[in-house]
């Protein structure tokens, strides 16, 4: 029987180019540069891949949202203070999930939660 297994969300890039997405994943959040054409580029940290993809549709990047399951919540909270994205604070949601959000230069928004 078939079965899903992984998910690999398009991200767009917003306002900014794919070299200036590329920079902010790999130099502010960790990740890595897997491949990249002159409009796409793959990412991975972990377990988590994203391809970027170079649209500056702000309307797509504004309603963009991906809630990412975590390992040392409180850590990746303190490495990921100084980014120039916007970040929430780390709290208790009341639908009982511990998380923080961030949102990217790109107007993409990212939730990080304790798994």
């Amino acid at each position: 029987m078939p079965q899903l297994q992984s998910i690999t969300p398009l991200i767009p890039t917003g306002a900014q180019t794919l070299a200036h997405s590329i920079l902010f994943f790999t130099e502010e959040l960790g990740f890595s540069l897997l491949w990249q054409t002159d409009s796409m580029a793959g990412i991975r940290r972990d377990q988590i891949d994203f391809m970027l993809v170079e649209n500056n549709n702000r309307e797509w990047a504004d309603n963009a949202s991906f809630s990412i399951g975590v390992c040392e919540l409180d850590s990746l909270y303190i490495e990921y203070k100084n980014t120039t994205a916007r970040l929430g604070p780390l709290e208790m949601k009341f639908w009982g999930r511990r998380e923080f959000h961030m949102v990217l230069p790109s107007g993409v928004c990212l939730q990080f939660y304790e798994k």
